[in-house]
């Protein structure tokens, strides 16, 4: 980057939600999953509102399980009693999570932004919300890429939490208004923003670059990395 470039940089780390941001949108896996295994969407709906929604409880079993309090195998047998079927059958419990979000798939596009930020020496990062998959998610390719790579069950935090924002910053070495964030979940892009920090929306790749130009003028406008 060039000493006119850098000094027209607004933030000097970028920080990412993983699912959601740099896969395809998890409803797409979510409703194959609803689908095959004949779940009624109406039972699933009520429980996420119930247990992630914005009124939902301190200590529901998804926050639980975001903060590594309350292990896969113990939140699948919750998650699968909650759940009905069109038929009346029972929900396996077994690996429902993991079948749930068995047909997630990376948004290229995104992975091509956050190398294109490298390229335009801003550093990224990763802060996620893990549902209990610590070990699903792509560890290498992550390191190769990203640092740190935050993950909510393996510090004991969760978005919106500050902390788990404050925690990134302080191993960035970046105070919150030179860093910017992209989440796909509103509650998160604004406890990021309540903090000072350059919140945005994701919706897709291409309005994401755009709003990120705004703040990083020497990334390019279009994708540079195959």
């Amino acid at each position: 980057m060039t000493a006119a470039a850098a000094a027209e940089t607004r933030v000097d780390a970028v920080l990412f939600d993983y699912g959601g941001v740099l896969t395809a949108p998890m409803r797409n896996s979510i409703e194959a999953w609803i689908a095959e295994e004949g779940i009624e969407p109406e039972s699933f709906t009520a429980t996420l509102k119930a247990w992630l929604g914005r009124d939902a409880e301190a200590g529901s079993p998804i926050h639980r399980l975001e903060t590594g309090e309350l292990p896969e195998a113990e939140f699948d047998a919750v998650f699968a009693a909650a759940l009905r079927t069109r038929t009346g059958a029972p929900v396996d419990p077994d690996g429902v999570l993991r079948r749930m979000f068995a047909r997630i798939q990376e948004d290229p596009a995104m992975w091509r932004l956050a190398a294109d930020l490298r390229a335009a020496g801003v550093p990224v990062a990763i802060v996620s919300n893990s549902w209990g998959g610590g070990n699903l998610y792509p560890r290498e390719r992550l390191a190769a890429l990203f640092a740190p790579v935050i993950i909510s069950e393996e510090v004991g935090l969760r978005k919106p939490d500050p902390a788990i924002f404050r925690l990134a910053l302080e191993r960035l070495g970046v105070r919150p208004e030179r860093a910017a964030f992209i989440d796909d979940a509103t509650p998160n892009v604004d406890g990021a923003a309540a903090l000072g920090i350059h919140a945005i929306h994701h919706i897709d790749a291409g309005t994401t670059r755009a709003a990120l130009r705004g703040l990083v003028p020497a990334l390019a406008e279009t994708p540079i990395h195959l």
